[in-house]
């Protein structure tokens, strides 16, 4: 028997659960700090001064300096953020009603199909894996699977709420910050990002520890059943996820669009422009799908990548001898995350001062390499200390021996190729290198060649992420089976809080840089504020780039686990039933994009209607005495995106249990690898494409470089053929890409839930014929 782990179990107890509860206390002490910022105009004194003293006499306000009325400026934006605040969590709240019914009955599906593989028996019966001993019912298989997905789903939706509320809270904040610095609006933003990273990621650990343990209550040395229970905590969060990537893609590219397309092109006027009509849906659709989609999907991501481990490991040795500390590894590798980041976000906001416009990118870009470095020394710590020296992982029906330092390299090469992708993701996103700036050029002789050269880039930028994810497969399975793999999808998440405070940052000035300028606020404000939005659009790709890459890693863990589960041993592309499989997965990713693609399109054209309907018919809104009806336009975003969900949703939900049913678990594996396959290729290629033309056109917009000026200024030609690339790539990089790597990971960890279903009673026709 192998030597046991160093950390006894009483300390995984202890410090699973404090990394989670610290990273909480750290997400509150940010938001304290953001909260210091006040939304209120400071009470004047005699002299009409606004009263401070101090150290804060010496931050001058840049309204002061040129005469504008401070007072007024702080009640518009405080104005503006109201509106978005509560136009945002209307939204939510009309969303979640329609997806917690889908939650219900999606939870009613999971019950009865799984109970009824064994008649819904409350006999125990013999375990799937080893025979000789006996595991507890299906009946409380499909009970469990049932409470996690309610956990998961619910944990999910949380976590996207409370997103969206700390980023309506910040945005106004970061706005009125950018009047004493470029650095001080930076701290602000990216401490609100840091409180959703951190409370997303901890609760999320916090949440799958406290329903392990309780599970385990019942379970008691079943770990087969509890850990297979457990995987319905996955398939909830990611089910949320979508419904949330795709609901508030198609809302905020709606907005997003009908107001580029009208405004901008049509009207001459600035982005963010008060006068146009769409500005507050798509200040609102910032929110709702860049920050609480956002957060969702990775939090599913995180959520599914647990689960694959967990479920992987509990047919292994850790499982078989009910080792505790090695068999909670994956929890222990997202505990040291959590210190990591937390160690990570200190460097941007407390132990180095920005000062210039020109270090913000590489402010953000140390966070990812910092976290990455911490946590590679982190992981060997938690490897030597809660692995034994050697331990056996199951490997489709043979056990194969490991080494602990093995593993930490599945993990180490997971998390640094997740830093690749991200560095890729920015140098063909970045408007400091060459390809943007190659598209920008493009514009000169009109939109065709800039559409022509934006996609020409997004299928060339998918060329070494997936030699990095090929790379990390084949590293990781040869070392570990499908565990390494399962570990390596974690490494690559293990920073979820500085990569979420990250992507969060970009939205939060985003809309701030929305709130200046409708707040009237100086032409040098808005400057920083677009300075903070570019390097946010940049890093925001980024972060797509790592979710994307971490669900092609975890889509392939969970895809082991479904075939190990579901007893094939072999997936043979030569046999007609997987190659059918195998075409028809590899179309599902185009027939969803279509779909969303459409969605945004149809949303976008009632949109564009009623903005020109309210320029052509509402006297004054051009000269800015009269104010546009600004709830119209919210509500044509709300409607059209929670009708046009469901459909998407529906195609991702329904597809894994109509083939499993009707052509059984070897045609749906088919189907799992041909959707991987295809999709991680799609939703990079779609992803990068969209944020470079968003990047040209803002290349064009600053005017920074000689280069730059000869292609603008704004309303040029270029810039006009720069909007309308930019247009056409806001649904492939907000609401398609994004939400690709969803489809892949939600359709394999529902696979893997139905297995035992899809193994007893799946292949009806073919059993027929």
């Amino acid at each position: 028997m192998a030597a046991p782990a160093f950390l006894p179990e009483l300390a995984t107890q202890v410090v699973v659960p404090v990394a989670a509860v610290v990273g909480i206390a750290f997400a509150v002490l940010q938001w304290v700090l953001v909260s210091k910022v006040k939304v209120s105009p400071e009470p004047r004194r005699g002299d009409g001064s606004s009263g401070k003293s101090g150290a804060g006499a010496s931050e001058y306000l840049i309204e002061e300096e040129e005469g504008l009325n401070e007072h007024n400026v702080v009640v518009k934006c405080a104005e503006i953020q109201t509106a978005i605040s509560e136009g945002a969590t209307s939204f939510l709240f009309t969303e979640y009603k329609y997806v917690g019914l889908f939650m219900g009955i999606f939870a009613v599906l999971i019950f009865l199909f799984l109970g009824s593989v064994e008649g819904f028996s409350t006999k125990s019966q013999p375990c799937h894996y080893n025979k000789g001993k006996t595991c507890k019912p299906a009946l409380a298989n499909a009970i469990f699977s049932t409470i996690a997905f309610v956990l998961g789903a619910v944990t999910s939706l949380v976590s996207g709420f409370l997103g969206m509320k700390i980023a309506t809270y910040a945005n106004a904040r970061t706005t009125l910050e950018a009047r004493k610095g470029v650095g001080k609006a930076f701290i602000t933003a990216f401490r609100s990002g840091a409180v959703m990273g951190f409370l997303l990621a901890a609760s999320g650990l916090f949440v799958l520890y406290v329903a392990i343990n309780l599970f385990g209550i019942y379970y008691g040395d079943d770990w087969e059943g509890l850990y297979e229970a457990i995987t319905g905590y996955g398939l909830g969060g990611s089910s949320m996820a979508l419904f949330g990537r795709v609901g508030g893609g198609i809302y905020t590219k709606a907005a997003d669009v009908g107001a580029d397309l009208v405004g901008k092109l049509e009207r001459n006027i600035p982005e963010d422009d008060p006068r146009n009509p769409a500005v507050i849906a798509d200040n609102v659709g910032d929110n709702v799908g860049d920050i609480a989609g956002m957060g969702s999907d990775l939090f599913g991501s995180y959520a599914e990548s647990s689960c694959a481990a967990l479920v992987v490991a509990s047919i292994s040795s850790f499982g078989i001898n009910h080792e505790f500390t090695p068999m909670l590894y994956p929890l222990l590798i997202s505990s040291v995350g959590i210190i990591a980041c937390l160690i990570t976000t200190l460097f941007a906001t407390d132990f180095f001062e920005i000062k210039a416009v020109d270090e913000i990118e590489p402010a953000l870009k140390n966070q990812l390499i910092i976290s990455t470095a911490v946590m590679t020394v982190g992981i060997a710590l938690v490897s030597w200390l809660g692995l034994p020296y050697t331990f056996t992982i199951f490997n489709f029906g043979v056990q194969k021996t490991v080494y602990n330092w093995q593993l930490f390299l599945c993990v180490a090469v997971g998390l640094w190729a997740g830093l690749i992708i991200g560095f890729v993701t920015e140098y063909y996103t970045s408007n400091a290198y060459s390809p943007v700036q190659d598209v920008a050029d493009s514009c000169r002789t009109g939109a065709a060649t800039n559409v022509i050269f934006g996609l020409a880039l997004g299928y060339k930028s998918v060329i070494i992420p997936i030699f990095a994810i090929a790379f990390s497969i084949f590293l990781s399975f040869s070392l570990a089976a499908m565990y390494g793999v399962a570990v390596a999808a974690l490494g690559m998440l293990s920073t979820i809080a500085t990569g979420l405070a990250i992507d969060a940052y970009g939205p939060i000035s985003d809309n701030a840089g929305g709130i200046a300028e409708m707040a009237g606020m100086s032409h040098r404000i808005r400057e920083r504020t677009d300075a903070l939005d570019a390097a946010g659009n940049t890093t925001a790709a980024i972060g797509k780039g790592f979710a994307i890459g971490s669900a092609a890693l975890v889509s392939l863990a969970l895809f082991g686990a479904f075939v190990s589960r579901a007893e094939i041993s072999t997936v043979d592309v030569l046999t007609p039933k997987v190659f059918i499989g195998l075409l028809v997965g590899a179309m599902l990713p185009y027939w969803f994009s279509a779909m969303t693609m459409k969605s945004v399109g149809s949303a976008a054209l009632k949109m564009v209607e009623e903005v020109r309907r309210q320029f052509n018919t509402i006297p004054g809104i051009m000269e800015g005495t009269t104010k546009p009806d600004y709830a119209t336009c919210v509500k044509i975003s709300t409607d059209a995106s929670i009708k046009e969900m469901i459909p998407p949703g529906a195609l991702v939900m329904l597809t894994p249990l109509i083939v499993g049913i009707l052509f059984g678990v070897e045609t749906l594996s088919g189907v799992l690898a041909g959707a991987l396959v295809s999709g991680v290729q799609i939703a990079i290629s779609a992803s990068n494409t969209g944020g470079a033309w968003d990047n040209a056109k803002k290349y064009i917009e600053a005017g920074a470089s000689e280069h730059a000026r000869t292609l603008g200024p704004k309303g040029s030609d270029p810039h006009k053929a720069a909007v309308i690339g930019d247009t056409i790539g806001d649904p492939l990089k907000d609401t398609s890409g994004p939400s690709l790597n969803i489809l892949i990971k939600l359709m394999a960890v529902e696979s893997l839930v139905f297995a035992p279903f899809f193994a007893t009673h799946g292949g009806i026709l073919f059993k027929w014929l």
